[in-house]
């Protein structure tokens, strides 16, 4: 079958969801809309370099699409996984090779010119989100970071401090254009948070956006981690996708000292960086013209007590 009748196919077959398509237009611009626009093509060539079939509807989040797949050769059923390449993605591969599987997706294949991958199959029916006691999912998303954070970072892998410095150059910019005073009030606290602790950013491997959708079943495991944006840094990063991801104000507190039992963390630098992460999304709010998301201005007056 020739490679055009065969992407052919793939564009008949794979839906790209409209979702995906406005949200690579809206962060990513032209390189966003050229991604989508050849992603039948891109599929198709993996689909065929790698020997694989379709093996059911395709998912997606904000970033990729993904596709259950069977690879011919052994029967093995995987998931492939398209996805525009960026400074966060590019260490995806990289970090899941460290953790091999423990505690995360195994990686099967990597193409690193386009970023696609090859990954084991996870229960998708099966997410820790559906978990209806949050404090058991907490605790969950406790430990698997606790194991993960224990590698040391790869050379090469963005770190942590290098983001920390660039967060405070951005902030007076920032609170020049926030017009609510305890918005602006709090992120100059946060501020002044980072810059006690910026100093020591630390050089473990994070995962840096795990939170309970971003945690699925398998056989072999009960809870494996996907989709890390990793980072070369301070475990105490980690905590706050799990403070924002079903959020409920009257527990943000127990969240936080729990998974900071959990990991054996510092309490007071786990709150400084926990700040540091809302601090990186005002600034990313300010620079998109909304205001400060008021969830995350209530973990801030609960985690400043």
């Amino acid at each position: 079958m020739s490679r055009f009748t065969h992407a052919s196919i793939v564009r008949s077959v794979i839906d790209i969801p409209a979702e995906l398509a406005e949200a690579q237009a809206t962060y990513n611009g032209a390189a966003g809309r050229a991604f989508i626009a050849a992603l039948p093509e891109l599929a198709a060539d993996f689909l065929n370099r790698w020997g694989l079939r379709l093996d059911g509807p395709g998912m997606n989040g904000v970033s990729a699409l993904v596709l259950p797949v069977v690879r011919a050769a052994d029967g093995t059923r995987a998931v492939l996984k398209l996805q525009l390449r960026d400074e966060e993605t590019e260490g995806e591969p990289v970090a899941l090779r460290v953790w091999d599987g423990d505690g995360a997706v195994r990686l099967l294949d990597h193409d690193p010119e386009t970023g696609t991958m090859l990954l084991e199959r996870l229960d998708t029916f099966r997410m820790l989100s559906s978990v209806a006691d949050t404090h058991a999912a907490v605790q969950v998303i406790a430990r698997l970071l606790a194991h993960l954070t224990s590698c040391p970072a790869p050379p090469g892998m963005r770190r942590l401090g290098d983001l920390a410095e660039a967060m405070l150059e951005r902030t007076p910019w920032a609170l020049e254009r926030i017009p609510d005073p305890e918005a602006r009030s709090m992120v100059a606290d946060c501020a002044a948070a980072v810059r006690e602790v910026v100093a020591e950013p630390g050089d473990r491997l994070l995962h840096w956006d795990l939170h309970f959708e971003n945690v699925l079943a398998a056989d072999r495991a009960d809870w494996l981690a996907i989709d890390p944006k990793p980072l070369a840094g301070d475990p105490c990063f980690e905590l706050w996708p799990a403070l924002v991801n079903r959020f409920e104000a009257a527990e943000v507190a127990w969240r936080f000292d729990a998974m900071t039992d959990v990991l054996g963390l510092d309490r007071e630098r786990a709150r400084a960086w926990t700040l540091g992460r809302l601090l990186q999304n005002a600034l990313w709010d300010v620079a998109d013209g909304r205001p400060v998301e008021d969830r995350r201005l209530e973990i801030g007056r609960r985690l400043r007590g």
